[in-house]
């Protein structure tokens, strides 16, 4: 099966050479745009949505961006990696993109390759015993959404047996890294033995507002600067609902407001705290009136970090 290769630069609309910081902002600028809690109108926004998720996964990892800058559109004819000549790759086993990620993904950072019938160097022994088939690990990402519900998914997998459809239950409250068991369909056995197991590892989605930190969640509170100043009341979002609360007049930037039992699921009834980390946003232009009453602030203030 042909595998498609991704331009993420393209998607994410940055040059090749963009530092983390531009890939950050410009992830986070489309999902806003696209996350299906804002764009429920907006025509394949879902699709755009995990495009732009898949594109933010690699480009902000080291590892991965090396990884697809090194092989690049040529990516196919990469020694050693799966679905890449070496990895395993006539043994096909794909999801067609049914996990959250691209068949591209999977099958360049994916760990379904290798030997159908465990590491033997390439050489099969004549032996007429029953042996069991690899197993087989691939990445399921999985929204902060379903780690509060939990819910059920549906996998397509297409093997040399054929394609199949599964259903996979993602438990709620499960964390980051877990791995979920799908019973047998890993490579098959060979004269008897059983076959290998699936193994889903989850990964968060990336999201718009929240970054999980095992059981709790943190996001930034984007303030001004006169409300930094001033002090303000916010409606604050949360996997829970909206919250109201109040920030204390000249409250350091950097400063961890912390939200008892709005993060994730631990157990039955408990939840883990949301931390919402004070920033303070400036206007990236300012206008003649604004830069008057600046100066005017500069020269009546007697605040000076310089002493």
């Amino acid at each position: 099966m042909s595998v498609q290769y991704r331009d993420y630069y393209e998607i994410l609309g940055v040059d090749k050479s963009a530092s983390q910081d531009e890939i950050k902002k410009a992830f986070k600028k489309l999902a806003r745009k696209y996350h299906p809690d804002v764009a429920k109108d907006l025509p394949n926004a879902e699709e755009k949505f995990k495009e732009v998720n898949e594109a933010y996964e690699v480009l902000s990892d080291a590892g991965k961006r090396q990884k697809y800058d090194t092989l690049g559109p040529n990516w196919e004819q990469g020694q050693g990696f799966p679905g890449g000549g070496g990895g395993g790759g006539s043994y096909e086993y794909n999801f067609g993109g049914s996990t959250g990620f691209s068949d591209f993904f999977e099958s360049m950072f994916g760990g379904g390759g290798g030997d159908p019938f465990g590491s033997y160097g390439g050489r099969q022994p004549r032996s007429s015993r029953p042996r069991a088939g690899q197993n087989i690990e691939a990445d399921l990402l999985v929204s902060i959404e379903e780690v509060m519900t939990g819910s059920t998914r549906e996998l397509r997998l297409s093997r040399p047996s054929g394609e199949k459809t599964i259903r996979v239950k993602v438990p709620r409250g499960i964390g980051e890294g877990q791995k979920i068991r799908c019973a047998n369909l890993g490579h098959p056995g060979a004269n008897g033995g059983p076959d290998g197991d699936l193994f889903l590892r989850v990964r968060f989605e990336r999201h718009p507002v929240y970054r999980a930190n095992g059981k709790d969640l943190e996001s930034e509170l984007i303030l001004t600067p006169w409300e930094i100043v001033l002090g303000t009341s916010v409606t604050a979002p949360t996997p829970h609902g909206n919250v109201k609360m109040t920030v204390k007049p000249n409250t350091a930037p950097g400063t961890r407001m912390r939200l008892k039992g709005k993060g994730l699921p631990k157990g039955t009834a408990d939840f883990g705290d949301l931390y919402l980390i004070i920033t303070v946003e400036f206007p990236d232009e300012s206008t003649d009136e604004e830069k008057a009453l600046w100066e005017q602030l500069s020269s009546v203030s007697s605040f000076s970090p310089r002493g």
